[in-house]
């Protein structure tokens, strides 16, 4: 009963993922009726941190890393591909509404792996313009 904050973040992604992405002001009061925590605790874990939406972006979720370390090993030649791939640009989602590509990510905590990106809340490593065409184009 002492560790229910501890939980939050794992039952936002959560509630995020079976709504299609993004979380609702009903859905987080559902989370914090059901974690007995307060509306406002679960209301600022969701606005503070990146990996939260909270209006509808996309079906799939694509996060690019940008911090140095990622930076260093060429993830701004994986943004650079990723957008012309999909004709959008950082913080815009396809036309069709298939992938939303988030704002630049300062870190996804995968600094060996580099470059790196999250795709609905899964890591890919070592990034290569091949193997990102190949997830991309795995996303129905």
């Amino acid at each position: 009963a002492d560790k229910k904050k501890s939980a939050l973040l794992g039952a936002l992604n959560a509630v995020q993922h079976e709504n299609k992405g993004f979380l609702t002001e009903a859905l987080m009061d559902s989370v914090a009726d059901y974690m007995g925590l307060a509306k406002i605790e679960v209301y600022e874990v969701a606005s503070f941190y990146s990996m939260y939406e909270l209006k509808p972006v996309a079906k799939h979720n694509v996060a690019i890393c940008t911090n140095i370390s990622c930076m260093l090993m060429g993830s701004q030649s994986i943004v650079d591909h990723v957008e012309e791939k999909l004709s959008i640009k950082l913080g815009e989602s396809t036309a069709d509404g298939r992938i939303y590509l988030k704002v630049e990510e300062e870190c996804l905590a995968a600094c060996a792996g580099g470059p790196m990106m999250q795709v609905n809340h899964v890591y890919y490593e070592n990034l290569t313009p091949e193997k990102v065409d190949e997830i991309l184009d795995g996303l129905n």
